[in-house]
């Protein structure tokens, strides 16, 4: 099953094109797509049955598949060629931050730059589909509702200034965490655990890799986490970026205004921003 946020309401992909939601389940669910997750037992076994007529759209008519989480988790150096690219160790348990929910934004459009240390991190997003807490390893895919592509865009002046730095604030401006195009369950894909991630910038590949290359599985983390806090229907967990990133780089290189970024994962799809110069200095640091 695909899922996808079409002019603000929820839609259900088919080969036909976007179904919706609210019209076709005669108002047993209703437009707003994190509603999906209120129940998404009872919305996954509706889909597998429903029918109607199916609309076409474009790539600009698209939100972000999940608008309003309440947590979202971003995981640090959780590919092994990531960790070695930016000098430090493999984690021995996963490394923890947040970007706060304001920063959600959509697969299509503009994003405006924060400074000229702008860097890019292509990221697989999973979407919990049912409350988690205390759950094993085994279960982990059990309470995952889909997968969907992410940009962990980071300022790294914000993100390194102070002592010790902190990693939140510098990834959370607005626009900073693009995701889309569509949530795929994980069925709908030949191997989940595998799947080829890349950033372009204005056609030249920045990062490729595989998410086969992350150090903590997508059923490990949300068995990592749940054993700390619960994880709710909807939340989201960034779950890192390979290696590639401008900081790791020799001369480094960052994002600049008027660039177009891309990004694509295997089975998923592709996101496409354009980049916009600041609009203000941002905060003294």
């Amino acid at each position: 099953m695909r899922i996808a946020t079409v002019h603000d309401r929820l839609a259900l992909l088919t080969p036909a094109g976007a179904l919706d939601v609210a019209t076709a389940s005669n108002g047993e669910f209703g437009p707003d797509p994190q509603t999906a997750f209120d129940d998404w037992v009872t919305f996954r076994e509706w889909a597998t049955t429903a029918h109607g007529d199916a609309v076409a759209f474009t790539p600009e008519d698209l939100g972000p598949p999940v608008p309003r989480p309440r947590q979202v988790f971003a995981i640090g150096l959780n590919y092994t060629r990531h960790a070695h690219e930016s000098g430090l160790p493999v984690p021995t348990q996963p490394l923890v931050f947040t970007k706060f929910p304001s920063a959600i934004t959509g697969p299509a459009g503009e994003i405006v730059l924060s400074g000229p240390t702008v860097d890019w991190e292509v990221e697989l997003v999973a979407v919990i589909g049912t409350e988690a807490r205390n759950v094993t390893e085994a279960d982990g895919w059990s309470h995952v509702a889909g997968l969907t592509a992410g940009q962990d865009l980071s300022d790294r002046t914000l993100q390194n200034a102070g002592a010790p730095p902190q990693f939140s604030m510098g990834k959370s401006y607005p626009g900073f965490a693009p995701i889309g195009p569509y949530l795929v369950t994980p069925d709908e894909l030949a191997d989940p655990d595998d799947l080829r991630v890349v950033t372009t910038v204005d056609g030249a590949v920045r990062q490729d890799s595989r998410t086969s290359d992350l150090v903590f599985s997508i059923p490990q983390l949300v068995s990592w986490l749940s054993g700390v806090v619960t994880l709710l229907p909807g939340d989201l967990i960034f779950t890192g970026t390979p290696e590639g990133v401008g900081l790791g780089r020799t001369p480094q290189l960052y994002l600049h205004p008027g660039e177009v970024l891309e990004t694509t994962i295997e089975g998923i799809g592709t996101m496409r921003h354009t980049l916009l110069p600041p609009t203000t200095k941002g905060p003294r640091i």
